[in-house]
Parts: structure tokens; C-alpha cells; sequence
């Protein structure tokens, strides 16, 4: 472990062999490319599928407010923890003994299924918008459906599938070198994702009828039971896209002053994307309005949101048809932004195993360092394998099982967790303390909970969860047994 001597004087050690080069910026642009995939270019006709009308983009204000909520946990612990893993070196604590280490390796286990089906989103999102540019992408595809009792899953066999996993190979490829060589490769991409998102939002200003952004359906607000059932669909899909917020602190091994660096990043990246995102989706509402949005639900154009958008807003302008050319160009930046997502993802998830490794709580293969570029090349190389694998399943499948997945094998878990530790350890430094406190838990654990059980049909994704976990119970179980009669051995 290496210490040095920040700018502000404040010592400072590299975790585990890793260096502290992450600044505040360099923080703030993985996370917003985390976030700002493909998921709010895509899922806009899910969103509003759900509840039928606009009312749905209430689903995106109270994804804020969840967002705000669990943000506050993960800034108070990734300050007082700032190691690389994230999750996983907050887990190790709150819970004391051998019940810590079940719960940091279960986190860990479900990762290597969630992290790749995050990939996977992105990657399957990119290669749908690629199908428009070039149908044949996606016409070529072969649905089959995947039966496990009473729950189906759809795989997909074809070119669009292949794409995705192009992607994956290409990401990887990039993601080869040292943290501190990729800052200006980040940069670039968070330029065209900014201006992807800015062209979409300026063209519905100009383009636009706001009415439409408010033109509800008859008994749009009737709270009964389909309301909050449709509301709970909504809120899933703004989970999903609001996520990516905290990936700055699975790189807490590698970040410069994480005390104060790490809540502001998840802070400030919340509070841009929530303005960015509304500021979207009110935009193509009021270019396209909710019945074309939704009459697209089965077509090419739901494929590709964005450029069906900048048809509709940019044909013509002064008589001259230039929205098919924009809707291309649209295409081809929703692709970089989707692409810039995969890349964040792929970057921050391989630290966790890699963390988990070297505290000999993993597999030891994944505690690897490149012998040269000094980053954990066999968790990165195992999580992309995996997310080729979940390009074959469908985006709808991929979407609801990473969401459910993540919240009961993840937030819930962190949420009790941070209210242990208060009780715990009340002498624990805290650079950064959430206010209000128990109210962000207490708050996200309900908003998490009605995410999870509002929906119909919901048990299918619980199911697969409660697979994750017992496998991973099994596998740690194991593995303790076995190196409990390895050091009995070296005894006798």
C-alpha cells in the first residue's frame, strides 16, 4: 500500500495496489456515462405503455426522489469507505463475523448475473438503434421462448444479437489499458452524449407543442388499483434508467480526496440527470405526442425513439425534407451514448470481484492485476463474457431481472445496513452525513419495495432472485467448508 501527499496536503493511500487518479470531474463524467445510456432513448414507450398517458412521467419524478434517497446512503458510506468494490467493502463491515462475509459474497455472487445484464441492456439497446440505420440488423432475428415452469423468458437468435456482442468485444478492448489513460476517451464520450441529449431537448423547444406533453386521457389520475400498478411499471423502467449514480464508488480505491469527492460526484450526477431526463422525455412528448408514441409500441420505430423523433420534429423545415437524414445522425449518437454506458459499466463492476478476491472472499483468479497496466483484467474479461451471453435474451426479460435482482440482493441489504452501522459504529469517521437521517433508507427501502411488489406478475423476477441467492449460499457454504479442511489439514 503506497502513500502520498494530495494537493490540499491531506495524505492519502492507493487501495490494494491501485492508484488514486479518479478526480472530481473524472468522477462525475464516468458516472453520467453510466447513467445516460441507451435506457431513456428506448424506454420513453414502456414508460408510458404502463400507465397510458403522460401521467406516466410521474413515474420519472418519484425515480428522482428514490434516486435522491439512495444516492444519500451511497455518498455517506462511499466517504467513510472509500475502497475499491464499493458494495461489497460496505457489506464486510456493517454486518460483523461470518454473517458479513455470507452477505459480501452473495452481493458479489449476484453481481456477476446483474452487472452483466446492465451490460447487456446497453448493448442490446445499441444494436436495436443500429437497426435503423440497416434493417436487416434486426429483421433477421429469431424469437424463441424459454420455458422454466410456469415463467417464460424470450431469447433472441441473430444479427441483432451478434451486434450486441460486438459491442462487448469492443469495450473490452478499450477498457485494456490504465485508468489514468482514459480520462480524454471518457471526456470525448460524455461530449456526445451531453450533445445528444441537448439536440433533443432544444428540438422539442423548437419543434414542439407543450400541450401535448399534458394532454392526459380520460380518468388519467383515477387512483384504484390499475393507477398504482401502472405507476409501480414506471417507476421500475425510471429505476433502470436513473441508475449508475454511484459507480464512482466502486472505483473508491482509486479516487483522489474520496471524502468529498464521492458525494458530490453521486450528488451532482443525480441532480443533472434527473434535469436532463425530464427535459427529454417532455420534449418528445411534445413533438410526437402520447397516442404516436404508443401506436409505435410493435413497430421498427420503437426500435429507434430518437430518430423517429427527429423525423417527425425536423420534416420539413423551409420545404425541405431533412428529418430522415437527422433521424440517421440520431441513430448513430444514440449508438456512442449507448456504447459510452457499456463502457462506465464494464469499468466500475470489475473492481468488485477483484476487491472480494483480495480479501479472499472470491475466487482468487479474479484478484488479478494486468502485469503491465495494473487493472483487474480477469474480473473485466469474466463479466463481459457473461454479458455476451445475456445479449441472446430480450431487453423487456434483461430490464426487469437486473432491476429486481439488484434491489433485493443489493440496496435492500446496503439500506439496513447503513442504519446498522450508525448503531454499530457511531465512531466511524464520516467525511459526509447524510441529513434527515433515518429518512433516505427508510424512504428507498419502501420506494425499492413497491418498485418490486406494485408490479403484475412479479414473482417471476423475486423467483430469480431467491435462485441467485440460495446458489450463492451454496457456493460460499462450500467454500468455507473446503478451506476449513485445508487449514485443518496444515494443522495435523
Amino acid at each position: 500500500m503506497a502513500i502520498y501527499t494530495d494537493k490540499r496536503g491531506l495524505e492519502q493511500t492507493t487501495e490494494r495496489g491501485l492508484e488514486r487518479s479518479l478526480t472530481l470531474r473524472g468522477a462525475v463524467t464516468l458516472n453520467l456515462l453510466d447513467m445516460i445510456g441507451v435506457g431513456p432513448f428506448l424506454t420513453l414507450p414502456l414508460l408510458l405503455a404502463a400507465m397510458g398517458g403522460p401521467q406516466a412521467m410521474l413515474g420519472w419524478l418519484l425515480g428522482a426522489l428514490l434516486a435522491a434517497c439512495d444516492g444519500l446512503v451511497w455518498a455517506e458510506l462511499g466517504a467513510a469507505m472509500p475502497e475499491a468494490g464499493g458494495t461489497y467493502a460496505y457489506l464486510g463491515k456493517m454486518f460483523p463475523g461470518r454473517w458479513g462475509r455470507w452477505i459480501s459474497f452473495l452481493f458479489v455472487f449476484q453481481l456477476m448475473f446483474s452487472a452483466p445484464l446492465s451490460v447487456a441492456s446497453g448493448c442490446i439497446g445499441l444494436a436495436q438503434y443500429a437497426g435503423f440505420l440497416s434493417p436487416g440488423l434486426v429483421s433477421s432475428a429469431k424469437i424463441h421462448a424459454l420455458h422454466i415452469g410456469q415463467y417464460s423468458f424470450s431469447v433472441s437468435a441473430g444479427r441483432t444479437s451478434w451486434l450486441a456482442i460486438a459491442v462487448v468485444v469492443v469495450a473490452v478492448v478499450l477498457l485494456y489499458r490504465r485508468l489514468s489513460e482514459m480520462r480524454w476517451l471518457a471526456t470525448g464520450m460524455l461530449v456526445i452524449v451531453l450533445a445528444t441529449l441537448g439536440w433533443a431537448i432544444l428540438s422539442g423547444l423548437l419543434r414542439g407543442h407543450i400541450a401535448q406533453v399534458f394532454a392526459f386521457p380520460p380518468g388519467a389520475w383515477r387512483l384504484d388499483s390499475g393507477f398504482f400498478a401502472g405507476l409501480g411499471s414506471a417507476m421500475l423502467i425510471a429505476t433502470y434508467d436513473y441508475w449508475g449514480y454511484y459507480n464512482v464508488t466502486f472505483l473508491g480505491g482509486e479516487t483522489r480526496d474520496p471524502g468529498r469527492t464521492i458525494p458530490r460526484a453521486v450528488l451532482l450526477s443525480i441532480a443533472i440527470v434527473a434535469v436532463l431526463y425530464l427535459g427529454l422525455n417532455a420534449s418528445v412528448l411534445a413533438v410526437m405526442g402520447t397516442p404516436a408514441i404508443l401506436a409505435a409500441q410493435n413497430l421498427d420505430a420503437r426500435r429507434a425513439l430518437l430518430s423517429t423523433f427527429m423525423q417527425t420534429a425536423w420534416s420539413p423545415v423551409f420545404g425541405v425534407n431533412i428529418g430522415s437524414l437527422l433521424g440517421k445522425l440520431a441513430a448513430v449518437m444514440v449508438m456512442i451514448t449507448a456504447f459510452a454506458s457499456v463502457f462506465s459499466l464494464l469499468l466500475g463492476y470489475s473492481r468488485i470481484p477483484f476487491a472480494a478476491a483480495r480479501d479472499g472472499n472470491f475466487l482468487r483468479v479474479f484478484g488479478k492485476l494486468h502485469p503491465v497496466k495494473n487493472f483487474p483484467y480477469v474480473s473485466l474479461l469474466a463479466l463481459a463474457g457473461m454479458a455476451c451471453l445475456f445479449c441472446f435474451f430480450s431487453l423487456a426479460d434483461v430490464i426487469a431481472a437486473l432491476v429486481v435482482l439488484r434491489i433485493l440482493l443489493q440496496f435492500a441489504l446496503q439500506h439496513v445496513g447503513v442504519m446498522v452501522l450508525r448503531v454499530r459504529r457511531p465512531d466511524l469517521a464520516r467525511p459526509f452525513r447524510m441529513g434527515l437521517y433515518p429518512l433516505p433508507p427508510l424512504l428507498a427501502l419502501a420506494g425499492f419495495a413497491y418498485v418490486v411488489i406494485s408490479r403484475p406478475n412479479f414473482y417471476r423476477e423475486v423467483m430469480l432472485a431467491v435462485v441467485v441467492a440460495v446458489m450463492g449460499t451454496l457456493v460460499f457454504v462450500t467454500s468455507a467448508l473446503h478451506t476449513s479442511s485445508r487449514v485443518g489439514d496444515r494443522d495435523d
